[in-house]
């Protein structure tokens, strides 16, 4: 179950050269810049923006289940991502509630306008997600839904037509709902044979078209919030845990023969894994403190580590034992797992935590799917979210340190409660101030020697919350006018932002400045 490899890490060095040899993209600027060909773009995951949940013969999925929730009613971040069995219940009966990612911002109709702007900005890359149920309604069929498939044929190829690089994500936070009611989700291993198909079904439809996949977002999320990350309801289950664990193994069976799978239709195709960088500081130099820190960041990295290196890491068996787990495997696993590691490492980052053994440290700072102690030397954005621009630094060195593989951030941004003037405008200062400052600190990581892709920020246009699904948090270059009740024209209109950001992908991040 744990093996140190080298030859898997040999494997690794092989594909990151034949990822530097591939184009001149990924050739460092010995300049102190990004690299010529670097990939600029956004990014989005269709159960956020597509809308149209019921048309085209689509299905429903996890996402269209999730009700809206006023913020004076939420409870914990856990509470938040979770479901039960009666709300579930409930939420298939309701046609009537408020289920934010049901409308999203309506994508589906308007992807043509949509990926124009994008390519006003000057896009060279537009990551989005396909969703499952709109290719495979139930998740379980032997055939494709060909309405589904002909939207993304459409999709891409406007893509395309505007020279813009697709870069799909497989699951990102959405399966088929009916797959949670039969097999509580990734729990059951039954579900590897039905991605392992759906991808099979992608990768032979867009052959030649799409080069650049992800298999899972976020996958290491499926242990902060198991029916967010996996479709599992933990209602009435004793070791959640447990029950994590084994379905993060079955995601990362499947995953692996999804690159199999990939490597066998199209020689062409990169595959890459997709991981919520967590970054963690001990509170104090107390070794107490920093032994927890490298805990905790250990674990932010698990996923990675199977999916890069092919094995799970010697440390993972402490938490097993510390957290009663008992991972149940196939004997085919390991060799499966060795034998089908990534291209290539994607990863968000929005903020950095810190942690202490000590009890009296209680000052707790909000996150994306976690929560941290505050630390005392950041600002956070007006959502209690830190902004550590160095941190992405700190996370790229390290991660490139430790796989030596190309990396790619997909996601970073700053969510704000953006105003739409009467003149149509929108000033979003904090935006371009935090976008930048994040940018100048990947620069200074290429500079450190780190082989980085390209940049995709998240919500380039505003989209439903995954977290909060509310819409007044907003991340994009494009204000949509919708409220949190699905309220509004879903008109669309630059920020600031949007000639900003326009800039320095003209200049290839040599122009940072605010003016424009």
């Amino acid at each position: 179950m744990t093996s140190n490899n080298n030859s898997n890490i040999n494997n690794n060095s092989n594909f990151s050269n034949e990822m530097s040899s591939d184009t001149s993209r990924y050739t460092r600027d010995n300049n102190g810049g990004f690299p010529e060909g670097f990939m600029w773009g956004g990014a989005v995951a269709a159960n956020q923006v597509e809308g149209a949940y019921n048309v085209g013969g689509k299905g429903l999925s996890t996402a269209d289940v999730v009700k809206y929730c006023p913020p004076e009613q939420r409870g914990s971040l856990e509470q938040l991502l979770s479901i039960t069995h009666g709300e579930l219940t409930q939420a298939l009966q309701d046609e009537e509630g408020n289920y934010p990612k049901r409308r999203g911002i309506d994508f589906y109709h308007r992807y043509k306008e949509d990926i124009a702007l994008f390519a006003e900005m000057g896009f060279k890359v537009f990551r989005f997600s396909i969703s499952w149920p709109r290719i495979f309604p139930n998740g379980d069929e032997l055939t494709p839904n060909e309405e589904g498939l002909r939207f993304y044929d459409a999709v891409i190829d406007e893509l395309l037509s505007h020279n813009i690089e697709p870069l799909v994500t497989i699951s990102h936070y959405e399966m088929p709902v009916q797959l949670v009611q039969k097999y509580n989700g990734w729990e059951s291993r039954e579900l590897v044979s039905m991605f392992v198909r759906y991808a099979e079904v992608l990768f032979n439809r867009y052959k030649g078209k799409v080069k650049y996949w992800l298999t899972f977002n976020e996958i290491n999320c499926t242990l902060k919030a198991p029916f967010l990350g996996a479709g599992i309801i933990t209602e009435g289950r004793d070791n959640v845990k447990q029950i994590a664990f084994q379905a993060l193994h079955h995601q990362f069976v499947a995953s692996s023969l999804a690159i199999k799978a990939a490597r066998e239709i199209d020689s062409e195709a990169k595959i890459g894994c997709m991981l919520a960088r967590r970054l963690v500081y001990p509170y104090s130099c107390r070794p107490e403190d920093v032994l927890q820190a490298q805990t905790e960041n250990q674990m932010a990295q698990f996923c990675t580590d199977v999916q890069v290196r092919g094995y799970y890491p010697s440390f993972i068996q402490r938490q097993w034992r510390d957290q009663q787990v008992t991972l149940v495997m196939e004997p085919e696993d390991e060799t499966l797992l060795r034998e089908n590691v990534v291209d290539f490492l994607s990863f968000s980052y929005y903020m950095s935590m810190t942690t202490s053994t000590d009890p009296a440290h209680t000052s707790k700072a909000e996150g994306n799917l976690s929560t941290g102690l505050k630390n005392p030397h950041l600002e956070a954005s007006e959502w209690g979210w830190q902004i550590d621009p160095i941190g992405l630094r700190v996370a790229l060195r390290e991660m490139y340190d430790r796989y030596q593989i190309p990396l790619f951030v997909v996601e970073n941004g700053l969510g704000a409660a953006d105003v739409l003037e009467e003149d149509e405008a929108i000033h979003d200062h904090y935006r371009i101030q935090y976008l930048a400052k994040h940018i100048e600190q990947m620069r200074e990581a290429i500079a450190d020697g780190v082989e980085l892709m390209g940049y995709t920020s998240w919500g380039c246009i505003d989209l439903i919350s995954a977290s909060t699904s509310e819409m007044r948090k907003r991340y994009g270059f494009i204000y949509v006018d919708q409220d949190d009740h699905g309220q509004g024209t879903l008109a669309r209109y630059r920020k600031d932002s949007f000639h900003w950001y326009k800039k320095v992908i003209e200049t290839n991040g040599a122009d940072l400045a605010e003016k424009i």
